[in-house]
């Protein structure tokens, strides 16, 4: 039975009313989100922060149950924590047919989607056909017919004059940021190395965990999250980052056609066991539910093909991008990443391992092309022409050739905060009604090949 829970008072809603003039002028402070089905907690992340140009009344449209419990379960949380708490106002609709009641309504103009994968394509697309512009967690599309899909729905959005983003949060983490920044200073990088397939010029490694703490809670992971066929396979989820990092990093503002520039080498896959034990701590769920009972092995484990890797030539340049998920990271750890940009003079290398104390860390490295006294001047020139933009970063030797770069706090931020940062820059396509002219092409070229990598490894056996 479909039921509906209003969360604000007569004077907001008489608010929200009066804030529906001039919809369409995004100059002014109108933009009004709508979460859609919020299944995974990146929903939340994006209403961790408040912002000037947004509604305080947010619409939420699901169905019943504990994924849509948990969501605004977050939203409360920052509305109440004691250090700048946010001030959003959630009015939920409850229902099987949340989808038609929000097109129905239109109570928003930015649709916010972060939950089931299978389904996220068709949301992306209805939303954009009603004319509301949409800002979607990764993976946009899971498989090569989700793909086609959504060509077909960044066209629809080009012609109805709406927006489609999706959150890659990871372009504002500072190690990454500074090694995309000195990769793009010939005189002290040299370039792109080309490559080659066993020795990719960038290639970029990442380590996940199923069972993790979000917002200072254990985060419960909803069942289908184990299921490849609602999640996606590590290939099409967590690599959509890495894959976006490799353009973004090696080929900034450029454009990227996915059928001259891209060229797959090879990709594989292989799957996690997640004991019955694990499976119930995840997801509180006693009983493996009969959706995943095809996954589950002879112990009784469920085989999750969340592992992959891709090798591929990107404009001429070899890059490699793989994703590992375990259970749960050793205590006093976490997520992590490993990226190598291989240059002529320099190798940038981002490591988070024991000797980081597991927090990302970006090393500078010297191909041997020039002299110790050369190379070190070099690299002082090149930290001098970045400290105009990012203040405080400094670094110092650790031996032969080897240097490490020291970031002040004040530019490091979270992967939560990230979500605020993604945000404010969609906001700001909005305000100016577009995008860089390569940002679409380039998450099109994007889904092409994590959803071409995982086309090709199904058809090798494991």
């Amino acid at each position: 039975m479909n039921k509906q829970r209003t969360l604000i008072s007569l004077i907001a809603v008489g608010c929200f009313a009066a804030c529906q003039t001039g919809q369409d002028n995004m100059q002014q402070k109108d933009i009004r989100l709508v979460t859609l089905a919020p299944g995974h907690f990146h929903a939340a992340l994006v209403q961790k922060s408040m912002y000037p140009e947004v509604d305080s009344i947010v619409h939420v449209y699901a169905p019943e149950g504990s994924e849509l419990n948990a969501h605004l379960a977050l939203i409360d949380q920052y509305n109440t924590r004691a250090d700048d708490p946010t001030r959003w106002e959630e009015v939920v609709y409850q229902g099987d047919d949340f989808l038609e009641k929000m097109l129905t309504e239109r109570r928003g103009n930015v649709v916010v989607l972060a939950g089931n994968n299978q389904h996220k394509i068709d949301y992306i697309s209805q939303s954009i056909d009603a004319g509301l512009n949409v800002l979607a967690d990764k993976p946009m599309v899971i498989n090569q017919a989700g793909f086609s899909a959504l060509e077909a729905a960044f066209a629809n959005a080009s012609k109805n004059g709406v927006l489609l983003y999706d959150i890659m949060t990871e372009r504002y983490e500072i190690n990454t940021m500074l090694q995309k920044a000195l990769s793009q200073l010939p005189d002290f990088f040299g370039g792109l190395a080309t490559g080659s397939a066993d020795n990719p010029a960038i290639t970029k490694e990442s380590v996940h965990h199923f069972f993790k703490e979000v917002s200072g809670n254990p985060l419960i992971r909803p069942a289908w999250f184990y299921d490849t066929k609602q999640q996606g396979e590590g290939l099409v989820d967590v690599t959509t980052h890495l894959v976006d990092l490799v353009q973004w990093e090696s080929f900034p503002d450029q454009t990227i056609d996915y059928q001259n520039d891209i060229q797959l080498v090879g990709a594989k896959r292989w799957p996690t066991l997640v004991t019955p034990e694990q499976f119930t701590r995840s997801t509180g769920l006693d009983v493996v539910p009969a959706f995943l009972s095809e996954t589950i092995d002879g112990n009784g484990n469920v085989a999750v093909f969340a592992n992959g890797e891709i090798n591929y030539v990107l404009k001429g340049v070899h890059a490699k991008v793989s994703v590992i998920w375990n259970f749960e990271a050793p205590q006093g750890t976490g997520d992590t990443h490993y990226s190598i940009m291989r240059g002529q003079y320099a190798n940038l290398i981002i490591r988070q391992g024991a000797e980081e104390q597991y927090k990302p860390v970006l090393y500078v490295e010297s191909t041997g092309e020039r002299t110790a006294q050369a190379f070190e001047e070099a690299l002082a020139a090149a930290i001098k022409q970045l400290g105009e933009t990012y203040e405080g970063v400094a670094f110092e030797s650790l031996g032969d050739g080897r240097y490490r770069i020291n970031i002040p706090s004040s530019l490091v931020t979270t992967h939560e905060e990230h979500f605020a940062e993604v945000t404010k820059k969609y906001l700001s396509f909005l305000q100016s009604g577009s995008m860089p002219d390569w940002e679409v092409p380039n998450m099109i070229a994007k889904y092409y090949l994590t959803t071409k990598a995982l086309e090709e490894a199904q058809t090798v056996t494991p």
